[in-house]
């Protein structure tokens, strides 16, 4: 098992993307990238949120190249909470975010979260998705929890790591990808490029 992993570019200003990395000792350097997150017409959630990691680790690589940085492998992550089909963003306003909230209120939705590392023209990428399970939430919680200020910004409109862990009744797979980025394949991945290029 290998803890002496390589230092990365984060292609995020995410602060929970950065306290998930030195949770598992990943040295990093963050960068910002802008990348359109609209999906594509008839897009799968999946390919959707592929497709943004890696734009984003690609952003993140041109921008390094640019300049001039040491190269380093890139990282670029993307969540998305899924209920049925529907991929759901980041809330436009109050009700927009009350919306979503009721839709997941009582229900077990996907939470798809797909890291890409870029190196040298080169890319990994891997795909967690995990269900998460609400228990019935009342209007007058649901408000409670927007007024908190939470949801603003959050991909489903809450944050699992914050008071919504009150309403998750059932997980089944990666805390941390709810969270923001799967650990378990980001360390995969990160061994794999250091035994495919020889990277320290």
């Amino acid at each position: 098992m290998n803890f002496k992993l390589p230092s990365v570019y984060l292609a995020s200003k995410s602060p929970r993307r950065a306290e998930l990395l030195q949770q598992i000792g990943i040295h990093f350097e963050q960068v910002s990238v802008d990348v359109d997150e609209t999906p594509f017409d008839a897009e799968t959630p999946a390919a959707y949120v592929v497709r943004v990691s890696k734009d984003k680790a690609r952003a993140g690589w041109q921008w390094v190249d640019q300049q001039h940085l040491p190269p380093m492998p890139v990282l670029g992550a993307d969540t998305a909470v899924i209920c049925g089909q529907q991929i759901m963003g980041k809330p436009r306003d109050r009700d927009h975010g009350l919306a979503m909230l009721s839709a997941l209120s009582g229900q077990t939705h996907q939470v798809m979260s797909a890291v890409c590392f870029h190196l040298r023209g080169k890319e990994w990428f891997a795909l967690n998705t995990t269900e998460v399970t609400f228990r019935a939430i009342s209007s007058a919680e649901l408000n409670q929890y927007w007024d908190t200020g939470e949801p603003i910004g959050k991909a489903g409109a809450y944050a699992i790591q914050g008071f919504a862990a009150v309403f998750v009744e059932r997980l089944q797979g990666s805390y941390s990808a709810v969270v923001g980025l799967p650990l378990l394949e980001t360390h995969q991945l990160l061994n794999e490029i250091s035994q495919a290029s020889g990277y320290e």
